[in-house]
């Protein structure tokens, strides 16, 4: 029964509309933390492993808050944990302000792991929502679809970024060095507020957008608690062979994603000489473009071809572009770090898709395991950091995203080969 009343639920424009923009808001975090890293870096004197700290104090929410997150949607539905994740997202975002003006690193980490708890609460009860809401043999195609209007929200982060909060006169690190202890205290005050004005704008959006939750009008679906046992469905979940094998693979390829993002200024500073801070950001937002276009590329493949296929492909691709990044650092290894954020565009997506095949019906679990695979980000990124110190060569941390492509790859294959989300479900997007 449960079932057939979400088969006849259907999302009003308005409510799908704002179930979307939810998809580009939390990439604007992710994407927002990859200036972060550098920022940072800057300002508090870090080397690439206490850097990268960003992005583990950020993705370790993924591993600590999905399942209170799917306790709490199980109870209470969609909507209100959706009004609860932009509330946590406008809080962390608003103590940016007074981690700005003690110029403490740890309170910056603080602020982004509240943030991080938001942005899970968003994702699960997001991604969940597509699933649930609507035909669960088309809810492939609703991934793919809505995973689309991502990058608008990580480019977007990433011009905030570089418009608000990288200088405008970059100080190499011999000028830096030069300066007086008083002189550099004043720097160091100064980046650390770039922040503060473009996260308090993000914090009054998104207060903004939780009011429009809460007065758009929903199918029941987004309001229904489940009277279903959480426990069990994790257990069958987990017992299945290809969605367990798939959070572990979706673990190998965010980590693989935020790596490649998160050091491409580094890299591109440190194997292109000369190469300022805003040039290297303008190299990042030319590769959310791009991942932006391979997600619109990648949806008629998916009327012709399975997920699993295309990805399969796409995977394939992004591990040789990833031995080139290593293999050829400088302009060569830019240009294929660009080509490879074409191929990761349509692995996320195509992960979920698999792994779900034929567990429609416990979306909101599964969600919450798909969610916590993100803690990818936090582990794969620090390890790239500790790679680039151990060896001074930024250019060998990218065999860690070269890995995660490979099992990405070694997944999709195996899809393939077991008829995993056949012809017959791509036909039908």
């Amino acid at each position: 029964m449960r079932d057939g009343r979400r088969a006849r639920d259907t999302m009003p424009p308005a409510a799908t509309a704002a179930v979307v923009l939810l998809y580009a808001l939390w990439g604007m975090a992710h994407n927002l933390n990859d200036i972060l890293v550098a920022q940072f870096r800057k300002a508090f004197d870090l080397t690439d492993l206490q850097s990268s700290l960003v992005q583990s104090c950020f993705y370790v929410a993924y591993l600590v808050a999905p399942i209170p997150v799917a306790m709490f949607m199980h109870r209470f539905g969609y909507r209100r944990g959706i009004v609860v994740g932009l509330s946590l997202y406008a809080i962390g975002a608003l103590l940016f302000w007074p981690a700005a003006q003690s110029v403490t690193y740890g309170a910056f980490l603080g602020a982004l792991f509240v943030i991080a708890c938001g942005i899970v609460f968003l994702e699960t009860a997001g991604t969940g929502a597509i699933v649930a809401i609507g035909r669960p043999e088309t809810a492939e195609w609703r991934i793919n679809v809505a995973q689309a209007f991502n990058p608008l929200g990580t480019i977007a982060g990433v011009l905030i970024g570089r418009q608000f909060i990288f200088s405008a006169q970059e100080l190499d690190a011999a000028r830096r060095d030069a300066l007086s202890p008083a002189a550099r205290a004043s720097l160091r005050l100064a980046e650390a507020q770039a922040v503060q004005l473009p996260y308090l704008g993000i914090a009054i959006v998104l207060l903004i957008v939780a009011v429009a939750f809460l007065v758009i009008r929903f199918p029941p679906a987004m309001d229904r608690p489940d009277d279903a046992s959480l426990t069990g469905e994790f257990g069958t979940l987990l017992g299945a062979r290809f969605f367990a094998a798939g959070v572990g693979v979706q673990f190998c390829y965010v980590g693989a994603q935020v790596g490649v993002w998160s050091f491409l200024i580094r890299y591109a500073q440190q194997t292109v000489p000369g190469t300022g801070e805003r040039t290297a950001a303008l190299y990042l937002t030319v590769s959310l473009a791009i991942f932006f276009a391979g997600r619109l590329a990648s949806l008629p493949l998916l009327r012709r071809w399975s997920s699993a296929q295309v990805c399969r492909t796409f995977a394939c691709l992004a591990t040789a572009g990833g031995m080139a990044i290593v293999a050829v650092p400088g302009p060569v290894g830019v240009a294929a770090m660009i080509a490879v954020s074409f191929f990761m565009s349509v692995m996320f997506p195509s992960i979920y898709a698999i792994a779900l095949h034929g567990h429609a019906a416990r979306a909101k679990p599964a969600a919450a395991l798909m969610t916590m695979a993100i803690v990818g980000g936090a582990v794969l990124t620090a390890a790239m950091g500790a790679i680039s110190d151990a060896s001074g060569r930024i250019e060998l941390a990218y065999l860690v995203p070269v890995a995660g492509f490979a099992v990405v790859a070694a997944y999709a294959h195996a899809a393939v080969r077991a008829g995993r989300v056949g012809s017959s479900v791509a036909a039908g997007h």
